[in-house]
């Protein structure tokens, strides 16, 4: 099989078939304590496919101030190699790459030469020399969240949503327009671009123009977890250490970005302790990013300071324990390409609620109550729900593991081993056909 438009990446397609094995760079430019636990956790499922049986051999690009946390993670078709310190104020995109491979593109070209990319704590400037892509000897490269350079060889790009387009008011201008640049020339460069749900799949239709025959669903799947550590004891200290509101309590795993809609969350649990003589206790996990302040202000504000607990980030034992503590988890959030804390709590056995917007009915079909994010009213209705019908608990908790099943971590892995090799012209197997025609949230091929 021959990758579309081979020529444009360098080598010919017959030059893929005379490697014994084959390799894929895989780009984790994520430093130590980035805050960005879920491209983390994106990148935890990605080392899961080097454990299947194959001679794939893997090489996953290092931040170049540290990739410390990666190390464990990898075994010995892993190898870890760190990018080289990037030049002040270099971009995405070479520029010079793009005018050269991407010449109906050179638009945005013109966008990127007035372009400085300011980036958050969850990006981090991925365009080292050509020749460093080049020197790894690989047969194609994998760009797992949204930023993207421009090598001789095939690249699959995950630009996991298009939020930016739907809620601009939560991003800079300067933000908007480097993911204006990036995301475009990286969809129509790319071998194939993956997506988590059908709901981002036509987003990036519609958006950029891509054709559905370039676009795959793969909803990333947890990482593999033990269950076995948990005990009462270890809760205790747990709680203690983030000196936690008293269970019963909800949680809400995420980072505090604007659209994770804390605010409304707090505002409904005010609501029910107001209206209803209700106290409901709430922790929330995740890591304080620059719009915490305006959070935390108005936790004072509704006097919630002795039922809601912000832990910053937790390791990923203790989230765990507070996974498997929760009466119920809640996912509020105003936008998701696909929630990674509904596969969570799914395999630690909790309950969910969730949202009713953008991909998350789809995920989570009749496995979690369904609520309308942007009314306090709905929420409060929801949570009040939720903590006093222990049966619907029950009964959410036997669907959640059931959903989960379409959603096998090796499977996921076996999807991913697939793209590669469809980008680098490798035969496929019947698995891998089979694989890359799965519909992901039905369970049917």
């Amino acid at each position: 099989m021959v990758p579309p438009n081979a020529g444009m990446y360098g080598p010919e397609p017959g030059d893929f078939r005379l490697k014994k094995s084959l390799r894929v760079a895989i780009n984790a430019q994520i430093p130590s304590g980035s805050g960005s636990g879920g491209i983390e956790t994106v990148l935890r499922v990605l080392t899961s496919v080097a454990r299947l049986n194959g001679d794939e051999e893997y090489v996953f690009i290092g931040h170049w101030s540290g990739s410390e946390w990666l190390e464990p993670l990898l075994n010995e078709r892993q190898t870890l190699v760190r990018a080289p310190q990037p030049e002040p104020q270099q971009l995405s995109i070479p520029t010079k790459n793009l005018k050269r491979f991407l010449g109906p593109l050179r638009p945005l070209v013109r966008g990127v030469k007035h372009l400085i990319a300011p980036r958050s704590e969850m990006q981090t400037a991925i365009a080292p020399a050509a020749d460093f892509y080049k020197n790894l000897n690989c047969d194609v490269i994998h760009f797992p969240y949204q930023d993207f350079a421009l090598c001789r060889m095939p690249a699959i790009f995950n630009p996991h949503d298009l939020q930016h387009l739907h809620y601009p008011q939560f991003f800079t201008p300067e933000e908007i327009k480097r993911r204006e640049v990036i995301y475009p020339a990286a969809c129509q460069a790319a071998h194939t671009v993956v997506v988590a749900s059908q709901f981002v799949k036509q987003d990036v239709m519609e958006k950029y123009g891509v054709g559905a025959d370039k676009i795959q669903v793969i909803p990333w799947s947890p990482p593999e977890i033990a269950l076995n550590d948990f005990t009462e004891e270890r809760a205790g200290l747990l709680f203690e250490k983030y000196d936690c509101p008293p269970r019963p309590f909800i949680l809400y795993p995420a980072m505090s970005w604007e659209h994770k809609n804390h605010l409304r969350l707090l505002e409904a649990i005010a609501l029910l302790r107001e209206r209803d003589g209700l106290k409901i206790n709430l922790v929330c996990t995740g890591h304080k990013n620059d719009y915490y302040p305006v959070i935390e202000k108005r936790l004072r504000e509704l006097d919630l300071e002795r039922q809601v607990k912000f832990t910053g980030i937790v390791e990923y034992e203790e989230l765990s324990i507070f996974y498997r503590s929760a009466q119920f988890v809640i996912v509020p959030t105003l936008f998701e390409a696909a929630s990674a804390p509904l596969f969570e709590a799914w395999q630690h056995g909790a309950p969910v609620a969730c949202s009713a917007v953008t991909s998350l009915p789809e995920q989570a079909a009749n496995a979690a109550l369904l609520f309308d994010p942007f009314s306090v009213d709905g929420i409060a209705d929801a949570i009040k729900v939720m903590s006093s019908d222990e049966s619907l608990r029950d009964r959410l908790r036997i669907r959640g593991h059931e959903r989960l099943q379409n959603f096998d971590a090796g499977r996921t892995a076996k999807a991913y081993r697939a793209i590669y090799r469809k980008a680098a012209g490798r035969n496929l197997n019947e698995e891998d056909t089979h694989l890359l025609k799965w519909d992901w949230m039905s369970g049917t091929k």
